[in-house]
């Protein structure tokens, strides 16, 4: 079981909302309606820890051990919708998300195989990791430009708890688990796709279609957009750590260099033509 160790280890780093964010160095005079707005934005966006929570313990009933960690994933997703709350209240009560602009984002996520939900999320991760550096290089007032730091030290070891179930999922369905991980990653790691592309601005309930992704249930949902082009100026560059976190650990976890999308695609394809009918090479690529 991993659920003990991931305890453990995340019990060890998790910081204190009273004593490691320091709250008397707030600097009013650093902080703009434009840039609170963006934090009440994203502390709605986390709230949607809820239903993604939901979503996992539903669809993995026969994995104990994964929905276990799950309420240390979730515990520590909350906490951070609700430090970015506490900010907000301490210092602009006027930009506090409402309970229902809060329950908003809470609906039900269609069911989904649970292999390629595993990689999306483990994707997101990856991404709000670099979305949450950028922010914390953006802000210019001391206390939420130390937030957003902490928020994407989580982000970081939660991908990397990700990665450990993702590991063990391809020793127990091999190809199956390859081919589900190769699929997404083909897709997340494509920078002419892929830059807005994060659990929480993909459509994940047909029967609420058009508004059924968390970001079109925000107060505005065309913030996500404008915040990554216009205000913290997530670019080129930074997507590219993006793509390459995630290609460095799929290289690990297949075992083999993978430098580009592409290269990630002719794996994927060598998988799928390995599994037609007739074909030698069951586990040669493992």
């Amino acid at each position: 079981m991993f659920y003990p160790e991931l305890f453990k280890s995340l019990e060890k780093v998790r910081w204190n909302l009273q004593d490691d964010v320091p709250w008397d160095q707030f600097d009013p005079d650093k902080i703009t309606d434009e840039q609170l707005h963006t934090i009440k934005m994203n502390a709605i966006t986390e709230w949607s820890a809820l239903p993604a929570t939901e979503m996992f313990l539903r669809d993995n009933r026969h994995d104990s051990d994964f929905c276990a960690f799950m309420s240390v994933w979730f515990y520590e997703e909350q906490k951070h919708a609700l430090v970015l709350i506490e900010y907000l209240n301490r210092f602009a009560p006027q930009f506090v998300p409402t309970e229902e602009e809060l329950h908003g984002v809470r609906f039900e996520f269609d069911p989904a195989p649970a292999l390629e939900t595993l990689m999306l999320h483990f994707c997101g991760e990856v991404r709000l990791t670099q979305w949450y550096r950028r922010a914390a290089e953006w802000h210019t007032e001391p206390v939420i430009k130390h937030i957003y730091s902490l928020l994407s030290h989580d982000e970081a070891r939660h991908g990397n708890a990700y990665l450990k179930f993702m590991r063990r999922a391809i020793d127990r369905c091999g190809d199956e688990a390859r081919l589900a991980f190769s699929k997404l990653g083909v897709l997340m790691a494509n920078t002419k796709v892929a830059k807005a592309l994060h659990p929480t601005n993909l459509h994940v309930s047909e029967a609420a279609f058009p508004n059924d992704t968390v970001q079109s249930r925000l107060p505005d949902p065309g913030w996500l957009e404008r915040w990554l082009d216009e205000q913290i100026s997530f670019d080129r560059e930074w997507e590219q750590k993006v793509v390459n976190g995630i290609l460095r650990n799929l290289s690990s976890l297949f075992g083999l260099p993978l430098q580009t999308a592409k290269d990630l695609s002719r794996y994927r394809k060598s998988l799928l033509e390995r599994a037609q009918p007739g074909s030698n090479g069951a586990d040669a690529m493992a």
